[in-house]
């Protein structure tokens, strides 16, 4: 099956939509464990953010694996593949809620990013070559409504199994949300075994096809580092995915490091704490919305990519130079900014890549280390000057996306 045949290809959708749930819910779990961690374990913001490093330092060793493994069992038995090493992970958050260590704590997440980076090598592409490619920043945003809804869903069910509000809990409290999130994991690896999900090409990627390679001049390719568009496309990835993580992990912890929880949100009966982990997430679901709605028809991939930027800059800028008290909510328009960048980043740089589709869709797992480094740079930055000054790292990588959007995806050999 390649990406010109012709199906319905909803209910695979509707799997693979579960499983970008699956991802968002795993990171979500990141926003909770954070400010517990810091305050219970006596550590600095900058050791508390070694637990998003943690889990995203894997893409970058496992991405290449990743992609071997899905070369030689498919796309299907990798995703439950992950589904078990998921399970495995959260199973090694109660010991170390247990034992209060924060070096069990990293070990994992570590594992839990290992999941997540086979996940994402099997998801990503997988929905990018599942119909036409000049469509798939459409198919990615459906998919990323279910990512995004479930960031703020993980820690608001965190809080709801442990009952208590997060300044009093205690790290031996999480040992029962895990238990219920190891059994939903199990069986969500059980149910993608047996999902409809037919094994998909790439246009190209069969190397008999010796017709259709010369004709797409994919044979005079020698490796992925013959695609410009690729690489530059891994570092646009690499910039997003951390200033995305940064975006959508630190609300929670702006919001307590302001004093401003129990404040209403612009005169609402909401409460900023009660909320703090949806603002982003809501600007994120609109753009992505939009995508659904406007890619191809209205608009292209890349220029969907040159206007989220353009908003994520403005919001960045919005942000750092606002009365603290009011910058927390222009964090929604960096996020809303993120939104169509990863379904715009993938198919724009996949796009051509023909028999070397798995090995691109690798390098572009690798790269989402980059919500490992930004991170734990944003919080040395928070240390050293101020959470809200530690948000101008954000600034040059939207600008670096804006550059990709622009004239980057179109660099071709």
């Amino acid at each position: 099956m390649t990406n010109t045949s012709k199906q319905n290809y909803v209910v695979p959708l509707a799997f693979i939509g579960l499983m970008f749930f699956s991802i968002g819910f795993a990171l979500g779990i990141n926003s909770y464990l954070i400010p517990v961690l810091k305050g219970k374990l006596s550590i600095s913001s900058a050791e508390s953010y070694m637990l998003l490093a943690a889990t995203f330092i894997p893409f970058l060793i496992f991405g290449y694996p990743a992609s071997l493994l899905i070369k030689k069992i498919g796309y299907k038995k990798t995703m439950a593949f992950s589904f078990l090493l998921f399970a495995v992970a959260f199973g090694l958050f109660i010991p170390s809620a247990k034992a209060e260590s924060f070096i069990l704590f990293l070990i994992a997440s570590f594992v839990s990013g290992t999941a997540n980076a086979y996940l994402q090598a099997s998801v990503n592409p997988y929905a990018t070559i599942l119909g036409p490619i000049e469509s798939a920043a459409k198919r990615i945003s459906i998919m990323g409504i279910c990512n995004k809804l479930a960031w703020p869903i993980a820690p608001l069910f965190l809080a709801f199994v442990i009952g208590k509000e997060i300044q009093l809990v205690e790290t031996s409290d999480l040992a029962l949300p895990f238990y219920i999130i190891v059994g939903v994991f199990l069986l969500l690896g059980i149910i993608s075994l047996v999902a409809p999900l037919p094994e998909v090409k790439a246009k190209g990627e069969d190397e008999e096809d010796l017709t259709l390679a010369s004709e797409t001049n994919f044979a005079t390719k020698k490796s992925i580092f013959d695609f410009p568009h690729l690489i530059l496309g891994a570092v646009a990835l690499f910039f997003y995915v951390g200033v995305e993580t940064i975006s959508l992990a630190t609300m929670v912890d702006y919001s307590n490091e302001l004093g401003i929880n129990d404040k209403t949100v612009l005169g609402s009966d909401f409460r900023i704490g009660e909320l703090a982990s949806f603002i982003p997430s809501i600007g994120m679901v609109i753009g992505y919305i939009c995508g659904a709605i406007l890619i191809p028809k209205v608009i292209t991939q890349s220029l969907a990519l040159k206007i989220c930027s353009l908003l994520a800059i403005f919001g960045t800028l919005a942000v750092v130079l606002a009365p603290a008290a009011y910058s927390i909510y222009f964090i929604s328009f960096m996020a809303l900014g993120c939104s169509l960048m990863w379904p715009a980043i993938w198919p724009l740089a996949m796009d051509g890549l023909g028999k070397f589709t798995k090995t691109g869709a690798s390098l572009l797992t690798m790269a989402i280390a980059g919500g490992a480094v930004l991170p734990l740079i944003f919080g040395w930055l928070k240390d050293s000057f101020g959470m809200q000054n530690a948000y101008w790292l954000c600034l040059p990588c939207f600008l670096f996306i804006l550059f990709y959007g622009m004239a980057g995806h179109k660099i071709r050999k």
